[in-house]
């Protein structure tokens, strides 16, 4: 089972996940209004294991030049504050982005302060890979190591960012809990419809996510909500890292005290209210359903999605992939009513903290998991 990532509509994806922020670039980035690019949407339908009963498209947000779809959230959010900070006569050279994400959000943060000629200072925990410092530094952030988890470093951030004083237009950017970030998301839903035409936008009957903090899942629902779609959203969670279930079960917002996961980008000790309130919103003709994996799964997901596209994710997007390769059960369960013209989008949501020695430890636990059974 293998398939090239071709898109079979239209795209401007031009852009690779380990682009940089060049001088070139940034001369280039001038023309557009936005950091984040439109990715392809391919039919990987025929190319899965079992033959699923509706058609199901890739949203290839591994594209993005950060590396994930953080980029359109997080993009959007600083476009808008230095819009906000300019119409109140701040300079731009007084403008400061700030982020305390040890992985796809500070990129994103990072790579779009670089896009509009913005200082960045983005603190992370001590744990965070080395992989993703160096992205971080060659996207010319200032990079600060502290703590031992992303809760810490952020309380660090806000510390500094309080005490820089008004010689800085402090843009903080909190990785998924932003209405503005949410709106920037939901942009992915408009160039799907834009990529498979008004004419059959009505066909969309699903979306598949990974649900970590709920920044994704709310612009998906914003955006079906904006064009006028309905059906089904599924959110794919991984055990180790309960955020929503926890959540959904307890009726409130919770805290986990502790999310052990190797999908590190899925491991958020909370969710946000509004995704509460999406998930048991049956008014705007959209259904949210949400299915538990284990991480192993995830990590599958990884390895075979990398052997059929020669493409890296990351365990985070593994688990929403998981439902095409490993999982299909879930796919089938929850869409086994759809007709063979219906559409489920599945976002491959990308992700900059997995290499090739990580697929290959990948490999290792997997065989280790099946020696267990």
């Amino acid at each position: 089972m293998s398939f090239d990532l071709q898109p079979q509509f239209s795209s401007t994806a031009t852009a690779t996940a380990t682009a940089i922020a060049t001088a070139t670039e940034t001369k280039r980035f001038a023309q557009l209004n936005s950091p984040h690019i439109k990715t392809s949407l391919i039919d990987v339908t025929n190319k899965l294991p079992i033959k699923p009963p509706c058609r199901i498209l890739f949203k290839n947000e591994n594209e993005q030049p950060s590396g994930s779809f953080k980029l359109r959230g997080i993009g959007h959010l600083v476009k808008c504050s230095i819009e906000k900070a300019t119409n109140e006569g701040v300079s731009r050279d007084k403008m400061h982005v700030f982020a305390s994400s040890g992985g796809n959000a500070g990129l994103a943060a990072a790579y779009s302060a670089a896009y509009y000629k913005v200082p960045c200072t983005v603190v992370i925990p001590t744990i965070a890979k080395p992989v993703i410092q160096e992205k971080l530094k060659k996207y010319g952030a200032k990079v600060i190591l502290f703590g031992d988890s992303i809760n810490e470093a952020d309380k660090h951030l806000k510390q500094l960012i309080h005490s820089i004083g008004d010689a800085v237009y402090p843009i903080y950017c909190h990785p998924f809990d932003n209405p503005v970030i949410w709106q920037g998301h939901s942009t992915l839903v408009n160039e799907v419809v834009e990529q498979i035409g008004e004419k059959h936008k009505n066909n969309i009957k699903g979306l598949v996510c990974s649900f970590g903090g709920g920044g994704l899942y709310n612009g998906l629902f914003q955006g079906m909500v904006n064009n006028s779609l309905s059906g089904d959203i599924l959110l794919i969670e991984t055990a180790q890292a309960p955020t929503l279930n926890e959540s959904l079960k307890a009726n409130s917002i919770i805290t986990l005290n502790n999310v052990n996961s190797m999908a590190t980008s899925l491991a958020c000790s909370h969710t946000t209210k509004q995704s509460l309130e999406y998930y048991h919103d049956s008014t705007r003709g959209i259904t949210s359903h949400i299915s538990m994996i284990d991480d192993i799964d995830a990590l599958r997901a990884c390895v075979t999605h990398k052997k059929c596209s020669g493409k890296i994710i990351e365990p985070a997007c593994g688990a929403a992939l998981s439902v095409c390769y490993n999982k299909i059960d879930i796919l089938l369960k929850r869409f086994a009513h759809l007709q063979e013209d219906d559409i489920v989008v599945i976002a491959v949501c990308g992700g900059s903290c997995t290499t090739e020695k990580d697929l290959a430890q990948f490999e290792q636990l997997i065989k280790k998991s099946e020696t267990k059974l």
